[in-house]
């Protein structure tokens, strides 16, 4: 008897195995990917919502999104969209207190993190590393597993305060992604515009976005 036959029926006799098909032949499941999305309380909530359905139809992919209170009084001002809508375009949401969520664990394997709008208070927490909810908690998990993290934030004038906390975060491998306005892909509308900042926000997870004009 071969080592692989003998060791399955050692565990079938201990109860490890029911079932009777063979160990060489049992199908490995694929998980899918999956990104953790944060979403504060800066302007910008029509970005994260296109974002959202630009990976909602990628089988491959699935969401797992925190957002903050203070997202959704933003959500409200700037957009149409219903907090049913909005979750209904995430595959799992998580309360913004829910500190044993499977997200706050580094075990939980992730393609990485992006925090669209990015607010500069989350900025500040995440850089002093000051965990107090889960999407700093979050955020902290991905920088201390090495996982790419993208933060769209937002403020405008910028102080030195909040310069020297992106450049803290860049310094650590973080990837700061200001929704800047562009005009060489010729905008024709806003939605062209904001079309282009998630594109380049995908673009770091190896993901393409519809429509979206690379310079040539």
């Amino acid at each position: 008897m071969d080592i692989v036959a003998n060791f399955t029926n050692v565990r079938k006799a201990a109860g490890f195995i029911t079932t009777s098909v063979p160990f060489a032949e049992r199908q490995i499941i694929k998980m899918k990917k999956r990104l953790v999305v944060g979403l504060t309380g800066a302007s910008g909530a029509p970005i994260a919502l296109m974002l959202l359905r630009a990976i909602k139809p990628i089988p491959e992919w699935e969401t797992h999104v925190i957002y903050s209170k203070s997202f959704l009084k933003t959500l409200e001002t700037e957009t149409d969209c219903t907090v049913e809508e909005l979750r209904e375009l995430c595959d799992y949401d998580y309360d913004l207190h829910d500190m044993a969520a499977s997200v706050s664990s580094g075990t939980f394997r992730t393609e990485g993190m992006v925090i669209v709008p990015c607010s500069m208070k989350t900025v500040a927490g995440i850089a002093c590393g000051y965990s107090e909810n889960l999407i700093l908690r979050a955020a902290d998990v991905t920088i201390k597993e090495h996982r790419k993290l993208v933060l769209v934030a937002r403020e405008s004038p910028l102080s030195s305060i909040h310069l020297n906390n992106m450049l803290t975060l860049s310094q650590m491998g973080v990837s700061i992604l200001p929704p800047m306005l562009t005009y060489y892909n010729n905008p024709k509308t806003v939605e062209d515009m904001t079309r282009h900042i998630v594109g380049k926000a995908l673009s770091i997870f190896d993901l393409e976005m519809p429509n979206f004009r690379r310079w040539e």
